[in-house]
């Protein structure tokens, strides 16, 4: 454990004892607690190494092949399949973007909302744009039982894994669409209660810096297009005032040098008030939230 924990930290890894405990639970079959209690007792990697799981010189050259795969900077995800994201474990690999903590955020706010509305008796409608890996969808049909909840992935790769994530984890429990988030659920329009995205939204000479990102991570669920990265949250955005209700709730994450853009984007529409910027988990202003108000809507939104 020692050994793997200062390569990977030599690679740059930011995590390099946690990301080596879970490898080798990876490697072994065995949950990461019992790695740190082995490693703790001063245990042998034997010792994990379950009925029916490998032997311990397969699990050792499992754990080196993986160990050298993070060490090139791999994403963790990738190597182990899974991805937490509040209470869930999502299935993710390559051709899905994958779920990062702060989203949390994102989806608390969301849960939130459709928690409100039940409290108030009506089912709530939510409906979840650019969903990749559906983490924010399924987060709101687990939390909130009574939800009726949509979600729409355009690319190919992504709907699969969501599709996976669908059926794993609340089979029959949400709509998954694969269409075109700006012009989808026409059927929808001014009945939702909650419109949520983690749209891509980098601009094109945002080039980020982790290489779990930059090579892993697909180009489509990151950059947003246009010059400030900010083209397909503005379609987005306009689909959003087109589904909600009078008083539905919005919410988008963005990054943090977007704060004021995608404040004057969501003004822009006429459709919504209380626009706000709020706060991830480190603090950074993340995500912008307004409210659906009929009365200053003007436009139309479905082209």
């Amino acid at each position: 454990m020692r050994a793997a924990e200062r390569r990977l930290a030599d690679a740059g890894v930011a995590s390099p004892r946690s990301d080596a405990e879970t490898l080798l639970a990876h490697a072994t079959h065995a949950d990461r607690a019992d790695v740190v209690r082995a490693a703790v007792m001063g245990r042998s990697v034997g010792a994990l190494v379950r009925a029916g799981g490998p032997g311990e010189s397969r699990a050792l050259e499992d754990f080196d092949v993986l160990v050298g795969r993070r060490a090139a900077r791999e994403p963790l995800q990738h190597l182990v399949g899974h991805a937490a994201f509040r209470h869930l474990v999502l299935e993710v690999g390559p051709g899905v973007f994958v779920p990062r903590p702060e989203t949390e955020v994102v989806a608390q706010v969301a849960v939130d909302e459709a928690r409100a509305v039940a409290t108030s008796g009506r089912a709530p409608r939510v409906v979840d744009l650019c969903t990749g890996s559906g983490a924010i969808a399924l987060a709101v049909a687990t939390e909130v039982a009574t939800s009726e909840v949509h979600a729409v992935e355009l690319d190919r790769d992504a709907h699969a894994w969501a599709s996976r994530n669908v059926e794993g984890l609340a089979p029959g429990r949400l709509r998954l669409l694969r269409a075109d988030a700006r012009r989808a659920l026409a059927d929808l329009d001014g009945t939702c209660d909650v419109v949520v995205s983690n749209p891509p939204y980098v601009p094109p000479d945002a080039v980020p810096r982790d290489p779990e990102v930059a090579r892993h991570d697909p180009a489509v669920a990151l950059y947003g297009l246009g010059p400030d990265g900010l083209e397909v949250p503005r379609g987005v955005t306009a689909a959003a005032a087109r589904l909600l209700r009078d008083g539905g709730l919005y919410v988008m994450e963005h990054a943090e040098s977007q704060a004021e853009a995608a404040r004057s984007m969501v003004r822009a529409t006429g459709a919504f008030v209380s626009v706000e910027t709020r706060e991830d988990l480190t603090g950074r202003p993340r995500m912008v939230v307004g409210r659906r108000n009929d009365a200053a809507f003007v436009g139309d939104f479905r082209s």
